[in-house]
């Protein structure tokens, strides 16, 4: 049985939020990927091996940004065409951007495992963790073809109103990852490769599994010879609605590489922290972020049935949950930071630092969920070439500020987590304006 969901009917609130439950649960399995890699490595191999992993985050989501920004716009065409009833053409696009996903994870593939070590010299990555850096860079990009097919169904299925399936898949790759992980570096004492080779395991799996699923379970991917066939025609449409996000994601990266540049010049101390709130941020954003998928989809829906009453509905319902999930946050943060840094290492000085940055940036918490939201909507109407400015916006702010703040006596490294806060509030800002514009109204992709 599968969990294929028509949103054009029906509450639009609770088919957001039961849209977004298992997108939430999903991406905090998901997360854990990462979490449980600081854990172990920050409890049984050392800060620098922890600061070695850290260093990798920003040039990770740079690279695994072309695929994903492509699979969204391979997700927004087939949810509006899922809206306006039209089947064949959801099959074209299902294997068309198959064709489009896998001949850009192979180029990013061979770039980033290639070049792994002048990347992170760049980013002034210090002598002492350079060398398990790298292997950690290059044993995370094998799997980047992985990423993009999982990303790549995962959209299908949620375009088409399935956020249950891919859930129960990175389940089993989250268990499988954890298991790993305490083999290869408590048992085998492999230290990073051993972290990094169990993620890519897991991504393995969750890719191989969803494909199964979605070819047994799902009708859309009984894709007949003719359908098969190359058409540039919806690779190109694939191709305009998926870079402007793959160019959004990899400017928000290539400002964060900034940012961690700047980081990297304070030490390994700083940088332990700096990857600390960055893990912890990670789990923030995945409301934030399930939230904005569910806006992505419903929206892509209505508009493909011309129901752009409905989709302003549903906006102003995810703004008020974003604000009441911020707010809860904040005295989180303030009454249990110590508790929560703690987890992840036992140096009092990391921990110091890291409490106190987490009290800075859940202060402006909201602002980053108003990120998400806008930016959903703009997406699921077609309007994608604004993400572009959205990119923009955010590298504007990460370097200029990043630049400023730290320079200032009296701030230092403070700066760094005041850069965080100042781009979140800057980019908020930017999304809202270009919702209460209007022009989203007349994105719609169909006729």
């Amino acid at each position: 049985m599968n969990h294929i969901t028509d949103m054009t009917q029906g509450s639009s609130l609770k088919l957001i939020l039961r849209f977004t439950l298992p997108l939430l649960i999903g991406n905090i399995f998901q997360q854990l990927y990462n979490m449980v890699d600081s854990v172990i490595v920050g409890n049984y191999v050392g800060a620098n091996a922890l600061a070695a992993v850290g260093s990798c985050g920003s040039v990770n989501f740079l690279f695994f940004s072309l695929s994903s920004g492509l699979a969204i716009g391979i997700g927004i065409m087939i949810a509006q065409y899922f809206g306006a009833g039209m089947e064949k053409e959801i099959r074209r696009t299902i294997m068309n951007g198959a064709y489009l996903l896998i001949a850009a994870s192979l180029i990013v593939t061979v770039i980033s495992c290639v070049f792994a070590p002048q990347i992170l010299r760049l980013l002034s990555t210090p002598d002492e963790i350079l060398g398990d850096a790298v292997i950690y860079l290059r044993t995370i990009s094998a799997g980047i073809l992985f990423v993009a097919f999982y990303n790549g169904i995962a959209a299908v299925l949620r375009a088409l109103g399935d956020s249950q399936s891919p859930l129960y898949f990175l389940i089993l790759s989250s268990i499988v990852n954890v298991v790993l992980d305490l083999v290869f570096v408590l048992q085998l004492g492999w230290g990073v490769f051993g972290v990094g080779f169990a993620t890519l395991i897991a991504q393995i799996i969750s890719a191989v599994a969803c494909l199964i699923y979605a070819c047994l379970r799902v009708s859309y991917f009984r894709i007949t010879r003719e359908e098969c066939m190359l058409d540039m025609d919806v690779v190109g449409r694939a191709f305009r609605l998926g870079i402007p996000v793959a160019i959004q994601n990899s400017m928000i990266a290539v400002s964060c590489i900034a940012l961690q540049g700047v980081v990297n010049h304070f030490g390994a101390t700083v940088m332990a922290a700096y990857t600390i709130i960055g893990r912890i941020e990670q789990i923030v954003q995945q409301p934030y972020a399930s939230l904005g998928t569910a806006l992505t989809n419903f929206t892509g829906q209505n508009i493909g049935a011309g129901l752009g009453g409905r989709v302003k509905k549903g906006y102003w319902q995810c703004v008020w949950m974003v604000l009441i999930f911020s707010i809860v946050l904040i005295p989180v943060a303030y009454l249990f930071g110590e508790q929560i840094i703690g987890f992840f290492v036992k140096e009092p000085e990391v921990i110091a630092i890291g409490v106190k940055a987490l009290k800075i940036n859940s202060l402006c918490y909201f602002a980053l969920g108003m990120i998400y939201v806008p930016r959903a909507l703009l997406n699921g109407c077609g309007d994608t070439a604004f993400a572009v400015i959205n990119g923009f916006t955010e590298v504007a702010c990460r370097i200029a500020y990043s630049q400023i703040l730290t320079r200032i006596p009296l701030l230092g490294y403070w700066g760094i987590w005041i850069t965080t806060a100042a781009t979140w509030t800057t980019t908020a800002v930017v999304c809202v304006v270009r919702y209460a514009s209007g022009v989203w109204k007349g994105k719609k992709l169909l006729d």
